[in-house]
């Protein structure tokens, strides 16, 4: 497994280079410059061109991504354009939030699809199978700004019991509990989409392995259904959800850009929106950069928990 690890992650290493290139042309290709954003635009073109010239925009492309690569392989993301901190600073004050946000909406999201994916499948075609794939599909179906703006309109302005945006309540220590109740309605609307995402997955997988000979066989030693669902069917149908529940991790962040700009979360989903808003190309570098390594984590990460869940998965 050790000797696996280290080679996955040598075969990391090119993937990154490649990714910071595609990410650092797209980026600096995109119309307009940071530039455009920071000073009067009746200010003469002597002082834009000393400005870009300033922040190493006049530099050829290839200039400014070899200074790019040459600070991160010391460490440095580089500044932000707009605020004149540090990128790595930015990011590790956002990613706390953004890591909480997208914990609890995994887990709120797996307790939903699990029991009732399973349930789905063990009472196929009942009134239960029927109401649980159609809440799966509406948690498919509704995007995420409409359900989250729905989410505000009722339990903040309607009710009244919820807030409607921030990480805390501006003026009162409310601790543990006023950050929980800033927190309901975010997850409520990660953990809703990724339910009803995964619930059809875990519904098939259930379906598939029920049907299988093993399954009949210890139902026929006399066990009792509870065991033969949860020990031997749950197990083998781990693999396949433990697949799409990885390749979602990292795609969480992309949900989470819409819902933290709608409830003002000060996560990496709103120091995206606020990036791309201001052109700020370091911030963005380094984001994408993190996203990238992301990837690659959760899917080295899905690979181990392979071997866990089945013993007969083995990597050399």
């Amino acid at each position: 497994m050790f000797s696996y690890i280290i080679r996955r992650l040598l075969i990391a290493l090119p993937v990154l280079f490649g990714v910071t290139i595609v990410n650092f042309l797209i980026i600096n290709m995109a119309p307009g410059s940071p530039v455009d954003l920071m000073i009067d635009p009746s200010i003469s073109a002597a002082d834009i061109l000393a400005k870009k010239e300033a922040l190493g925009l006049n530099d050829p492309l290839y200039i400014q991504y070899y200074r790019w690569m040459v600070n991160l392989l010391q460490g440095n993301l580089g500044y932000s354009f707009s605020s004149y901190q540090p990128v790595a600073q930015l990011i590790s004050e956002r990613i706390g939030p953004t890591a909480l946000l997208m914990g609890l909406s995994i887990v709120v999201g797996l307790l939903i699809a699990l029991p009732l994916g399973i349930l789905s499948a063990i009472k196929q075609h009942s009134k239960l199978d029927y109401m649980a794939t159609g809440a799966s599909f509406i948690g498919i179906s509704v995007p995420n700004f409409f359900m989250a703006l729905g989410l505000i309109y009722v339990f903040s302005l309607q009710l009244k019991i919820l807030p409607s945006g921030g990480m805390v309540t501006l003026g009162v220590t409310g601790g543990i509990g006023d950050r929980l109740l800033h927190l309901v309605l975010p997850v409520m609307v990660l953990g809703i989409t990724f339910a009803g995402k995964k619930m059809r997955y875990v519904r098939s997988s259930v379906l598939e392995i029920l049907g299988q000979d093993y399954l009949r066989t210890a139902r026929a030693k006399g066990l009792h259904e509870f065991m033969v669902i949860n020990k031997h069917a749950l197990r083998n149908a781990l693999i396949p959800i433990i697949t799409v529940v990885g390749l979602e991790i990292p795609l969480l962040f992309g949900g989470a850009v819409i819902t933290e700009q709608i409830f003002s979360w000060p996560g990496i989903g709103q120091l995206t929106m606020t990036s791309i808003m201001s052109r700020d190309y370091p911030t963005l570098m380094g984001l994408n950069l993190m996203a990238a390594i992301m990837v690659l984590v959760a899917n080295l990460a899905t690979d181990i928990v392979y071997s866990v869940v089945d013993p007969r998965i083995k990597y050399k």
